[in-house]
């Protein structure tokens, strides 16, 4: 069992940055692979990035790559999403996920523990 706390989300002005954390409880979350999703209102759930369980690999979605990073420090049992150059259209709940998985990151199915949500909104 994985437990999943996020933080740092908040209002920010477009072009500027924000950092999320997801700090996890159990001694699995380094055999865990981690991902960022995230939810408008009025739209489904979204894939933003993941990483691998040893942090070798990232995925991102089209729309933050060159903006978004995604990083982990296992010894803290933390995850982080450096966000910067926001745009208004990033406004959304961001949902930290882990799971034991090594392909189909992209995919909520794929992670069983999810954080209740941090919400980002970014203003023009």
């Amino acid at each position: 069992q994985v437990q999943l706390v996020e933080s740092g989300g908040g209002l920010v002005q477009a072009g500027g940055s924000l950092r999320l954390s997801c700090a996890a409880s159990g001694r699995t979350f380094r055999v865990y692979a981690m991902g960022w999703f995230r939810q408008a209102p009025g739209k489904e759930r979204e894939f933003v990035t993941a990483i691998s369980w040893s942090g070798e690999n990232t995925y991102s979605a089209d729309s933050v790559k060159g903006r978004f990073t995604i990083s982990r420090d296992n010894a803290k049992n933390t995850v982080y999403l450096r966000m910067n150059s926001l745009k208004p259209e990033d406004t959304a709940v961001y949902y930290c996920a882990a799971g034991p998985l090594d392909s189909g990151y992209t995919r909520t199915f794929e992670y069983p523990y999810w954080g209740q949500g941090t919400q980002v909104t970014v203003s023009s």
